[in-house]
């Protein structure tokens, strides 16, 4: 079910938080009660795919206290290369195994059926979560916990189907201290996070897509796009991804909340960023920090010259865009963004070594915001030839014309303020943290347990409940009259 159903709303979440209250006396009760309500919000994609989810808790489990056992012995980082491949083979099979295929075979072999094999829904998240998992382990980095605090670390519906990535320091030692009692500012808080989520979900990211589908849809058949639709289609799934992505991160961590939860950031004003190293700073957070934390240090960093730099910089993007979706747009998207990084790391040490001036701050966000831009269209497009023809289409200038039609203008419009949306007004993070004069900004690095204190001794605005009151009976009536699409069945 999706965050933004109805059934979610009115039925899974009333009774799950019903069951919580009634349980909070009891810490044990109260998480099997909310592992119990994630395997349920879980099966009810596809019930035949729980035994996986399942199955993969049970074996990283039994390997993590097998590695525990024997850390920094030579048997306990076999057996660390042992759950890394398991892992990894499990998510190359249900994912990669028709896309591999494909190039070995004609795709329209008969014999060869690619789409026969439906992904498991979050296979992704919940592989990952549990190789750094076993990584940790290994390290010496994690802290004790029990079967059904590590079963609720993997299934914790809130971040199972759309992230965040959870490592296990985030949320482990809460599960491991947390004495669950009700309390009525978190959710608040909580309820405050999603309805902004739900919001920007269902007003704002729907309606970009609304505008972005049928551009793309007429790329792939391959008419031409003039240079004003081009551009219109790029722009509007940008701002479709930005706010659905930023919606569903908000109601992660919103979900998460109500019950004494904090889960990590995962989206921070990214089209606010002055370089694209930047924009990786702030867009999917928790994967850039998987990425960075178990790939890239571990492949030698920039310990090693500028060569294997970029040589590293390279494989950690072509592997993060593989992990987005099992196709040669997604590959191809990854290493242009490896591109990109090249070009940024490159201009940093031409400036240290001439002591040159920094780009103007206007001219540095103009370059990245398009060159993000000119990404998503592969991120986008079901094919290299429909990225082919929208970026034809942008840098056909000799296309352009001025529109006068209702549509296109409304289009057009529609575009400004999404950029004027995501400059100029604070991210949920920043309107809530406004509350507090002392603290504008929430660092995705200060620990859970400092964040959850500031959460509950934050002062809220009387205004608050009316805003929020309006967005959330907005969001209620757009999910009835439209259908809301969800944009992460690939991972």
């Amino acid at each position: 079910m999706l965050f933004t159903s109805y059934i979610f709303i009115f039925l899974f979440l009333p009774v799950t938080l019903l069951g919580f209250i009634l349980l909070s006396k009891n810490r044990s009760l109260v998480i099997g009660w909310l592992i119990l309500a994630s395997w349920v919000f879980y099966s009810y994609w596809i019930p035949v795919y729980f035994p996986i989810l399942l199955g993969s808790i049970l074996v990283n489990f039994g390997l993590g206290k097998l590695i525990a056992q024997r850390n920094h012995q030579k048997s306990g980082k076999v057996i660390l290369t042992f759950g890394i491949t398991l892992n990894l083979l499990l998510i190359a099979y249900y994912k990669y195994s028709g896309f591999f295929l494909s190039m070995a075979v004609a795709t329209d072999s008969p014999a060869f059926d690619f789409t026969s094999t439906i992904l498991p829904l979050g296979i992704s998240f919940f592989t990952f979560q549990q190789i750094a998992y076993l990584v940790d382990t290994y390290r010496k980095e994690t802290v004790a916990h029990s079967f059904s605090e590590y079963t609720l670390f993997v299934s914790f519906f809130p971040q199972l189907i759309a992230g965040p990535i959870v490592q296990q320091k985030h949320v482990l030692p809460q599960f491991h201290t947390n004495n669950f009692k009700l309390d009525q500012r978190m959710i608040f808080l909580g309820l405050s996070y999603f309805i902004i989520g739900l919001f920007k979900k269902v007003a704002i990211a729907d309606t970009f897509g609304q505008f972005a589908t049928p551009l793309f849809t007429q790329a792939g058949t391959g008419t031409e796009i003039l240079f004003i639709d081009a551009w219109s289609a790029a722009l509007a799934y940008t701002f479709q991804l930005y706010f659905d992505f930023s919606a569903y991160s908000d109601m992660a961590i919103g979900l998460a909340l109500l019950f004494g939860i904090t889960l990590p950031l995962n989206f921070y004003s990214p089209y606010k960023s002055l370089s694209i190293s930047d924009f990786w700073k702030r867009w999917h957070i928790t994967l850039s920090d998987f990425l960075r934390n178990y790939l890239y240090i571990p492949l030698g960093g920039n310990r090693a010259g500028k060569s294997r730099l970029y040589i590293n910089l390279m494989i950690v993007m072509l592997l993060g865009g593989l992990w987005h979706g099992a196709g040669w747009t997604f590959i191809l998207w990854g290493g242009l963004h490896g591109i990109y990084l090249i070009i940024n790391h490159g201009w940093l040490g031409l400036r240290n070594k001439f002591n040159l001036p920094p780009i103007p701050k206007i001219i540095a966000w103009f370059l990245t915001f398009m060159a993000v831009v000119f990404a998503w269209v592969l991120f986008r497009s079901e094919s290299i030839d429909m990225a082919l023809t929208i970026w034809s289409g942008m840098l056909n200038l000799s296309s352009f014309s001025i529109p006068h039609d209702p549509q296109t203008l409304l289009l057009l419009s529609t575009l400004l303020g999404g950029i004027l949306i995501c400059l100029i007004l604070p991210n949920t993070h920043q309107w809530i943290m406004g509350w507090n004069n002392k603290q504008q900004t929430l660092d995705s690095e200060i620990p859970s347990s400092e964040r959850l204190s500031f959460f509950k001794r934050m002062p809220l605005h009387p205004l608050t409940p009316i805003i929020l009151g309006g967005m959330c009976w907005g969001s209620l009536l757009l999910v009835q009259f439209f259908k809301s699409e969800f944009l992460y069945f690939n991972f």
